[in-house]
């Protein structure tokens, strides 16, 4: 693995991670359009938390991102801000998604490396 090293005034840091999430009951339900749906929104909430999404992909009932970021990200609210709000837009702009899945998209928990 090769390391890009990023700088700050006081730092130098090479923060990759690894985050994995399954939809609720691992339902298939992440279509290759669902899919680049979760990537698009993903890429936006990357921006508020100065992340940078350097893969999204998946199967039919997971998500795998692959991000960097700085060391003084919060990683919690990075991490809840893409469940909750992938979830918020699935649901909304799919109804079928939402009659199958009413209350949440995604499993409460998930897996970062």
């Amino acid at each position: 693995m090769e390391y890009h090293l990023q700088t700050g005034s006081h730092t130098v840091y090479a923060l990759q991670y690894h985050f994995v999430t399954v939809t609720k009951y691992r339902a298939d339900i992440l279509t290759d359009e669902r899919l680049e749906r979760v990537a698009e929104v993903a890429h936006e909430i990357a921006e508020d938390f100065e992340a940078d999404i350097k893969n999204v992909d998946g199967g039919t009932d997971h998500v795998h991102i692959l991000f960097t970021t700085k060391p003084t990200t919060d990683l919690t609210k990075f991490i809840n801000s893409l469940k909750g709000v992938t979830s918020r837009r699935i649901r909304q702009e799919y109804p079928e998604v939402k009659q199958t899945l009413e209350d949440a998209f995604w499993q409460p928990g998930y897996f970062l490396v």
